[in-house]
């Protein structure tokens, strides 16, 4: 299978992956949630080349994870804007945090810390289950293939 191909696979993680599955996108996401908004912005802060930031930006846009809009006071450029859809990812770069000050902290502690606006206290993410309220861990969690699973494996070999 070709790497252009992988979002076609009935596969939530492939899918996800067809869009954000490179470096330089996760971390134009990651610094969109921390503010920054402008071309020159993302590009001086990860040091990528203006070609690369355009292909993945133009591609976040595409996906409607962020919307390019004109400066407000300089009309001929753009910043670009998370959209309900890219906001959604929040959880995503959460889980990744976790694991990564977990796992990969070499015994420095988190770089960041979050803070919950609503009580003003640092916290930690957790994924908790929809229906019980319970913190969910990988154990717990048995994964059962549902009928749009089959239907695309079906549609996939009737092509």
């Amino acid at each position: 299978m070709k790497w252009e191909e992988i979002g076609n696979q009935p596969c939530s993680i492939a899918r996800t992956l067809s869009i954000l599955g490179d470096r330089w996108t996760m971390l134009i996401v990651r610094n969109a949630f921390m503010g920054m908004r402008r071309f020159d912005d993302f590009q001086h802060n990860l040091g990528l080349t203006r070609h690369v930031l355009s292909e993945r930006l133009k591609r976040l846009v595409d996906h409607e994870i962020l919307v390019k809009a004109p400066y407000f006071d300089r009309q001929e450029r753009f910043e670009y804007r998370l959209t309900e859809k890219g906001l959604a990812l929040y959880p995503v770069l959460q889980a990744m945090t976790k694991w990564a000050d977990q796992w990969m902290d070499e015994g420095r502690g988190a770089p960041v810390q979050y803070v919950h606006k609503n009580c003003g206290q640092i916290f930690q993410p957790m994924m908790v289950c929809s229906e019980c309220g319970e913190e969910v861990h990988a154990k717990q969690v048995k994964a059962v293939f549902t009928q749009a699973y089959y239907d695309a494996l079906n549609e996939k070999k009737q092509a």
